[in-house]
């Protein structure tokens, strides 16, 4: 069949499964705006800068499965690839689409406008190259190909790929196919996969302390209900990474918790590095997410990859994640009895009072708030620490941008992720220095009639920096905005709930209250208050960036652990 290129690249996004697409108008993208416009799917959300709109769709891929954006040249394309490069790093699938200068002007060498003014010799293609498992500059020979090529390479990657439109060619009509795309991953080599799957069930059926470790791609290849299967099949006990909390039900009996070698609890540790065969989903290697690299975990230890699996005896090559589980779990012997739910998810102890609010008791009064199926979005930083140390209910999502830690993902995250999953409850935790980075996705939150809960902790500057470097530093230091007012000047139209809170029993009333739109809370915490896991996590980056002999064996350069 015949369809322009604008229509037929728009066509397949909507059989992918994207609803919705983010980013900035320019002159060089607006033909397929246009094009986007008549057609009326996907959805146009729309940001207020390229970075933004980035993080916008790291955040709805994480919820629906894959995301989408499109930017203009160069200005917009640099604008989103530190967004992208973070997509990257934690394995998420987005398409970038960059509305590129006219074909013509490629061919005559002409000097435009958002280029370097170097006869565009695929600078920013090169660079996309370096964040990106794809790429491709659409022509009329190849559009039809390369879109699939690249939608399919994200999805079954699940990682992130940039296509080039030239402003003068989307209008233009090509073959392309009549049926609809199919998401399909490449299947596993059946030979491969059944030994693969037999070695496997040999170890499970002859341990005495099976256990499971996940890592992000458990959650990002779908894989968490065979891993609970086959966990209550063989009796094992699970732990999750910082990367993949929730990914694992902390209700489950199986569950142990969050491994990071030494900065695991004890149990946790013991459970894992004791294993006799401990299985791990996508496990990686990374300084910030193992502890600094005291994990110990047994050279015995399977693990498990997106497309091979590597057993310490053997690698077996062309094994397909899912294949893999759903035959493990299709083989294993079937448990009589099913291990029943354990309660969590509520502190107790906790009794807010007149005292000003600390970090401890902030995040006691956190724990009573969030409930069944809420989405967390936690930014790196104090946030992500102490929305990690959470029981979490069931069926909680957790969006932590635990690897690339870029701030201010969190704010224009938590748009993306609501767009995707508008029914269920979303709690944004962020500090009021990873905020200014994004805040004015605020504006398109309220724009949309989105009605999230974001909780800001205001406490004069960059607390995760102080625990590294410069506690009394300048450079740690940020302005000291009205948070609280923000969303009444980012509309016109509607009255968000706004609320700056000092006190424990300040924030339990915010908390019990009955809401309807767009929920603030300002938090006031002292300058020095950290959570001391922040504190050694912080010590630990310095010594490892700096050496011994660093500045910060100062004395007075880190918020220090009380004695």
């Amino acid at each position: 069949m015949k369809q322009t290129i604008g229509d037929f690249l728009l066509r397949r996004l909507c059989e992918a499964g994207v609803r919705h697409i983010f980013g900035v108008p320019g002159d060089y993208n607006l033909e397929l705006m246009q094009q986007l416009e008549d057609r009326g799917e996907p959805t146009w959300v729309g940001n207020c800068n390229e970075l933004n709109a980035s993080y916008a769709a790291d955040g709805y891929a994480r919820l629906n499965g894959i995301g989408a954006l499109i930017v203009t040249n160069g200005v917009g394309a640099l604008s989103a690839i530190n967004g992208i490069a973070g997509a990257y790093s934690e394995h998420v699938p987005v398409i970038c689409v960059c509305g590129s200068i006219p074909l013509k002007a490629v061919q005559r060498g002409d000097l435009m406008h958002h280029t370097l003014a170097d006869r565009e010799k695929g600078n920013f293609y090169r660079a996309f190259a370096e964040v990106t498992a794809a790429q491709a500059q659409l022509t009329l020979e190849n559009a039809s190909v390369e879109i699939d090529r690249l939608i399919l390479t994200a999805w079954r990657r699940k990682l992130p790929v940039y296509m080039e439109l030239p402003s003068d060619i989307s209008y233009l009509e090509v073959d392309v196919p009549e049926e609809r795309l199919a998401l399909e991953m490449i299947p596993s080599d059946k030979a491969r996969l059944e030994s693969c799957a037999e070695a496997i069930l040999t170890r499970l059926k002859a341990a005495k302390s099976p256990a499971f470790l996940l890592d992000l791609d458990a959650d990002r290849f779908h894989v968490a209900t065979q891993i609970a299967e086959l966990a209550e099949r063989f009796q094992m006990q699970a732990a999750v990474m910082c990367t993949s909390k929730g990914v694992f039900s902390e209700v489950s009996p199986r569950f142990i918790g969050t491994y990071a070698g030494a900065g695991s609890s004890p149990g946790t540790q013991k459970v894992i590095e004791g294993s006799d065969c401990l299985i791990t989903v996508g496990y990686r290697r990374i300084e910030s997410t193992v502890g600094f690299f005291t994990d110990r975990l047994p050279v015995s230890a399977i693990h498990l990859n997106s497309t091979y699996t590597d057993t310490a005896d053997e690698n077996f090559q062309g094994v397909n994640l899912a294949e893999l589980l759903n035959l493990l779990v299709a083989q294993a012997p079937v448990t009589a009895e099913r291990s029943r739910s354990k309660q969590v998810g509520k502190a107790s102890s906790y009794v807010p009072s007149d005292e000003l609010l600390t970090q401890n008791t902030y995040w006691q009064a956190m724990q009573t708030f969030i409930r069944s199926g809420d989405v967390i979005v936690a930014e790196d930083g104090t946030s992500i620490i102490g929305a990690g140390q959470l029981a979490l209910p069931d069926n909680c999502k957790t969006i932590m941008q635990a690897v690339w830690g870029s701030i201010g993902y969190s704010t224009a995250a938590l748009l993306g992720a609501m767009i995707a999953s508008p029914k269920r409850r979303h709690i944004l935790f962020t500090g009021e220095g990873s905020l200014q980075l994004t805040a004015q996705e605020i504006s398109t939150m309220l724009r949309h009639d989105l009605k999230p809960f974001i909780f800001v902790i205001n406490n004069l500057g960059y607390t995760i920096e102080r625990t590294i470097l410069g506690k009394d530093a300048k450079y740690n230091d940020v302005a000291n905005w009205r948070y609280s007012e923000l969303p009444k000047v980012f509309t016109r139209d509607k009255e968000p709930e706004t609320y700056v809170v000092r006190t424990g029993k300040e924030l339990q009333q915010v908390l019990n209250a009955q809401h309807s739109g767009l929920v603030l809370v300002e938090a006031i915490l002292d300058k020095y208050d950290s959570p001391v896991d922040l504190i050694r996590g912080g010590h630990a980056f310095a010594d490892t960036d700096y050496g011994p002999r660093g500045p910060q064996s100062r004395s007075g350069a880190q918020i220090a652990l009380l004695k």
